[in-house]
């Protein structure tokens, strides 16, 4: 779209130059005409279209599938996140916001960027970028990405997710290249004033993250080698901090979906999971009170079930329930210093040394309860120690928990690659009877997930969503959309 409004400005200023000279006095500094354009005028708007969708979509979706999130009482609007179903329609927008308002606009800021040898900014844009993409890929599995931005091209071919993982790591490693360190970087609310040498911090992190989450199924040992040897990477969480405002459209934007009246809303919808809940209360795990607030009826922490509204009830009402802590000032986070430590602990237990893994795991741990702002690691230190025969448990279950209070999307993405937690030998049917009201949270064992109430029956029984529908906006339009694989067809990184 942004093309499209730019070639129109384009074609304008040819119609006006044929005009007289006083007209230029009407040519205002401020306008979107080609020559005015800077990165400082686009990264910011295109950065925080990411942070939104990032936030709010992404993480509610993620938190269903994760079952960090259950239906609220009564409501329904995610009903279908909660049964583990995805439409081509409902991430439709999501999708669309992300091409146009981020990917077009960041590709713009850095071929003025570069043009200017404004190689600070190239690494900026270039790392939100990546973000982007790797975000699309580990839902969608595949999508447009060598031809995406090409404005002659309506029609552009869907890359394999492995290809566009290549890509992007292609892509970071020549922006960081062109940097030394000193350099500035455009306005941005990200990392605002920090020069070069922090951006690449945030890129080592990314690339972390991405050729962690392919090793399963690319050989990427050596690259993750030197990366893991470099060991530069960011010592704090990685966030969108200090930008949010108690206004509408200025809010935190789960914050502003869920919990704000700025648009006349009371709806309510999600709830704490009993899966989650299950887990952290084996531990006695402070984080639950950061994470989520006690229901108003009793003060209590207590735990719905996937797959239901409890609409029906007698004896479970709104009040039962918690909802998420969220303020409306929260950040929005990019990569905490826990999902860094994780990584390193798995790198480790996977080709290093099983002493460095467990010093990771704990470290990881301790990251997430310093973010969440309590204490009490210890706890869950005990209750779940680094086992090293099964790490990968260890590692899935603890950064399925701390990813639930700050990146629920990520969760989801590391279950279906680290298959942890498992389900476990109950059903959400057996758990809470609709048609009796019995419930019983005690049958479900710490650690481990439960089949939803009413499943997807695509999905099937003990199975995790693993990929989204293609979005209606792309694929309505694009001759070359690929067949759906299917709700069980894991992308190439989970197989």
């Amino acid at each position: 779209m942004n093309k499209i409004l730019l070639s129109g400005v384009m074609a304008l200023s040819l119609t006006l130059g044929a005009c007289d000279s006083y007209l230029d006095i009407n040519e205002s500094p401020n306008s979107p005409a080609v020559g005015n354009l800077t990165p400082d005028l686009i990264f910011p708007g295109a950065e925080m279209a990411f942070a939104n969708s990032y936030s709010d979509y992404f993480r509610i979706t993620g938190g269903y599938f994760a079952q960090h999130y259950s239906q609220f009482f009564g409501t329904s609007n995610y009903m279908d996140y909660s049964q583990f179903m995805q439409s081509a329609v409902r991430s439709s927008s999501t999708y669309s916001n992300l091409a146009t308002r981020t990917l077009q606009n960041m590709s713009t800021v850095i071929s003025l960027a570069e043009a200017s040898e404004s190689y600070g900014t190239v690494l900026a844009a270039t790392v939100i970028r990546a973000a982007v993409y790797q975000a699309m890929v580990d839902c969608y599995g595949e999508i447009p990405y060598s031809e995406s931005l090409d404005i002659n091209n309506i029609t552009p071919k869907y890359d394999e997710g492995k290809d566009i993982y290549a890509g992007i790591i292609a892509e970071l490693d020549e922006a960081i290249s062109k940097v030394g360190g000193m350099e500035t970087v455009c306005t941005n609310f990200l990392l605002p004033g920090a020069r070069s040498s922090e951006w690449v911090k945030v890129a080592n992190a990314l690339k972390l993250r991405i050729l962690m989450r392919e090793s399963n199924a690319v050989d990427v040992k050596s690259q993750l080698d030197a990366l893991v040897k470099e060991n530069n990477f960011p010592t704090s969480d990685v966030a969108w901090a200090n930008c949010w405002k108690n206004e509408s459209g200025q809010a935190n934007p789960f914050y502003q979906e869920e919990f704000a009246t700025y648009f006349g809303s009371t709806q309510q919808n999600v709830i704490l999971n009993l899966a989650l809940l299950a887990t952290m209360n084996a531990a006695d795990d402070a984080r639950l009170k950061a994470f989520f607030n006690p229901n108003i009826d009793k003060s209590e922490y207590t735990g719905g079930v996937s797959g239901t509204n409890f609409s029906t009830t007698t004896s479970y009402k709104a009040n039962y329930w918690c909802r998420p802590n969220v303020k409306y000032d929260d950040p929005v986070y990019l990569i905490t210093r826990s999902e860094i430590e994780f990584f390193l602990a798995e790198y480790e237990a996977r080709y290093g040394s099983q002493a460095s893994a467990e010093a990771h795991y704990k470290a990881a741990i301790e990251a997430s309860f310093a973010t969440a702002g309590v204490t009490g690691v210890e706890t869950v230190l005990a209750a779940y120690p680094w086992d090293s025969t099964n790490w990968a448990k260890c590692i899935g279950i603890q950064k399925w928990v701390a990813l639930s209070g700050v990146n629920n999307y990520e969760a989801w993405c590391e279950m279906r690659r680290l298959k942890f937690p498992t389900f476990g030998n109950v059903t959400g049917d057996q758990i809470y009877n609709v048609l009796t009201d019995a419930y019983d949270s005690s049958i479900l064992e710490p650690g481990t997930l439960y089949t939803p109430i009413k499943i997807n029956g695509t999905l099937g029984s003990d199975k995790l969503l693993q990929r989204w529908p293609y979005p209606e906006s792309s694929a309505n339009r694009n001759s070359k959309t690929p067949e759906y694989k299917g709700d069980g067809a894991p992308v190439f990184w989970a197989q």
